[in-house]
């Protein structure tokens, strides 16, 4: 997109998302137009002026964007760039491993071309984390969700929310972020996690109120990625199951994700969203990892996005992997 430049004058990436809705809705429907009008009335901050935005008339010549558009405005009703920073930026990075992580050897073996954790029943539906910075939360769960079912043979929903209220002494924050292997030192010391049907989701900070009467599932080691390694990540999702990391979620061209594979050179390794990948595999040429998000499915390709893969660790998805072990 020629606007990227543009748009990254502010001093802060995330209220570009909304800046974006500015300028793309009077190339949309009227409902569109009018559902920003009410929100303008809100007052909305924004800190690039759409002025030097080029190039807008190319959003009427593409209704991709126009339909992307109407798939962000469906995020949750999102009003403040505040909102948009606490639902992109939920993790907190640990500056040393936790009590019971390992690091995971370098890989040895070969692994298939392609991957996809889907097709084995191992991958619940798309959550939506709201208004609320809990990526790591769902990143983590969605871990554990895979190791259950290929030990038991059953797949539950595993609840990010007794993650969110419950994991705060292992240096977690909540709803405004936290890391995925400290909410895996949780459920081991707690020996056990509930279902999200007995704990649901509810997108804010609340009182923990853990039941071992409905624990769903529990671990017993956390295992860590070597750093930035993709071909390590690589053989851990064939050998293992699907594997919690951390991206860079900041740019335009994320959000406006539909299809293909998302190539940003913009990109960074200065990774703030827990996602989960659970395959990988080549498009039209380009690797890709799949990528599982906590934005809905809303988001992308319902719910999911295909990243670039073996692209020198783009937006850094390799620096953080890691996964339990029951």
């Amino acid at each position: 997109l020629n606007f990227k430049k543009s748009v990254l004058l502010g001093a802060l990436y995330l209220p570009l998302g909304f800046t974006l809705l500015r300028v793309m809705s009077s190339y949309c429907s009227p409902q569109l137009s009018k559902r920003w009008k009410l929100k303008k009335k809100k007052k909305l901050r924004f800190l690039c002026n759409l002025k030097t935005l080029p190039h807008i008339g190319s959003f009427k010549e593409n209704a991709r964007h126009c339909d992307s558009l109407n798939k962000i405005m469906s995020f949750g009703n999102i009003d403040t760039s505040e909102e948009v920073a606490v639902l992109l930026t939920g993790v907190k990075i640990p500056h040393r491993p936790e009590q019971n992580s390992t690091c995971r050897p370098p890989p040895s073996s070969n692994v298939p071309d392609s991957m996809d954790w889907r097709d084995k029943g191992c991958v619940t539906d798309v959550k939506s984390q709201g208004a609320c910075g809990a990526c790591w939360a769902f990143s983590a769960v969605g871990a554990l969700e895979a190791q259950v079912k290929l030990k038991t043979g059953k797949l539950v929903s595993l609840s990010a929310q007794n993650l969110v209220d419950c994991s705060t002494l292992y240096g977690n924050y909540g709803c405004k972020g936290g890391y995925m292997t400290r909410a895996f030192q949780y459920i081991i010391n707690n020996n056990g996690i509930d279902s999200d049907a007995s704990y649901p989701y509810t997108a804010q900070n609340g009182t923990c109120h853990y039941n071992p009467a409905t624990r769903a599932a529990t671990c017993s080691k956390v295992i860590e990625l070597p750093y930035a390694d993709e071909a390590a990540l690589k053989d851990a999702i064939a050998n293992i199951g699907p594997v919690a990391v951390i991206i860079d979620a900041k740019q335009p061209t994320f959000f406006l994700y539909k299809s293909g594979v998302y190539d940003d050179p913009l990109c960074t390794h200065d990774v703030n969203h827990a996602v989960l990948v659970i395959g990988y595999g080549t498009l039209n040429g380009k690797d890709f990892w799949l990528v599982k998000n906590s934005w809905s499915t809303y988001f992308g390709d319902k719910g999911y996005i295909r990243m670039s893969r073996n692209n020198g660790n783009q937006c850094g998805i390799a620096s953080y992997g890691c996964y339990p072990q029951i």
